[in-house]
């Protein structure tokens, strides 16, 4: 699998490519799908990474301290 920073490049490309008025309806199409493929990968690994990151900042800081789930609005 290549490194995100190299697929966001790709999906950047793309979106250039596909703003080209001489290109072909077949390649356009084709063009389309490589970059939906791709955002729809890198959203998932944004997903994953965020999941991750709210891990690493709900960690409980002191020994026995709970940690911080976020699951409920603060009632008081």
């Amino acid at each position: 699998m290549k490194k995100f920073e190299e697929r966001l490049e790709r999906l950047e490309e793309l979106a250039e490519r596909i703003k080209e008025s001489d290109l072909p309806l077949e390649e356009a199409v084709a063009v389309f799908e490589e970059g939906v493929k791709l955002a729809k990968g890198l959203e998932r690994d944004l997903d994953t990474i965020q999941g991750k990151v709210e891990i690493l900042l709900n960690e409980p800081t002191e020994p026995g301290e709970k940690p911080e789930l976020g699951l409920f609005e603060d009632e008081s």
